[in-house]
């Protein structure tokens, strides 16, 4: 079993980041597994249930929230470690059993434990220009010795990170249509990308009624000071 970690929602001006780590002999993943930007929505959610549903694959998701984002006290690299890291220690607990056990039980009928001379390993995709710095601040995050490689667009090359990528990015979309419904009445909230025109209209109409960004919005995003700055200017145009 090796453990794969991606994220999705790095560079949104609306919603959270979500980190996804999976658990698995690579050969019980779901056939079709690839880089998630690849994949359809509708082809990401059937292989993300087919994961889900299969007890030899083990998962973990870590949420970024809007404010963790803005805190001025950290940026994006240093947030990815963390979130990644977090959904590897989930993935690899739930690969745990009660008694501190890996359930890595060989057709032999042996078994390892998580310490020891059996450390779990696996692959990560690098968000650092310097993978290897990446990949040692990811281990150094994670509470169990772990062996961390990481790489460039790891998610177009091992599947087991493809996996993960997945699952990354149909929790972010979950996420950010939670946020369609719940801002409902100033139109859809798009894709929460600062390319989208749904998603700028969106935070020109909230910023328009409340004199305020949305609690979803990243406010340090430039898009973000952007809509204030051109609410204010048609303010003081009008008066």
């Amino acid at each position: 079993m090796v453990f794969g970690a991606d994220e999705a929602g790095r560079g949104p001006v609306c919603g959270p980041m979500v980190a996804a780590a999976v658990l698995a002999d690579p050969e019980t993943l779901p056939a079709g597994v690839a880089d998630s930007k690849t994949l359809t929505s509708a082809k990401r959610g059937a292989l993300a249930a087919e994961i889900g549903d299969n007890d030899r694959i083990e998962a973990g998701i870590a949420v970024v929230s809007p404010r963790r984002i803005d805190d001025p006290e950290t940026d994006m690299n240093a947030l990815t470690v963390a979130a990644q890291a977090e959904a590897i220690g989930r993935a690899l607990d739930a690969g745990t059993d009660a008694d501190g056990d890996a359930d890595t039980t060989g057709e032999d009928g042996t078994s390892g434990e998580w310490t020891g001379a059996v450390h779990p390993s696996g692959v990560v995709d690098a968000c650092d220009v310097d993978s290897e710095r990446f990949a040692r601040r990811v281990s150094e995050a994670i509470p169990v010795p772990v062996d961390v490689h990481a790489e460039h667009r790891a998610d177009e090359t091992h599947a087991i990170v493809a996996a993960a990528s997945v699952l990354a990015k149909v929790e972010r979309d979950s996420l950010v249509a939670d946020l369609g419904d719940r801002y409902r009445e100033y139109g859809p909230v798009g894709s929460g990308y600062p390319s989208d025109p749904r998603t700028r209209t969106f935070l020109r109409e909230f910023v328009r009624a409340n004199d305020a960004l949305p609690a979803c919005a990243r406010t340090s995003w430039k898009t973000s000071r952007d809509v204030l700055e051109a609410a204010e200017q048609s303010a003081l145009g009008e008066f």
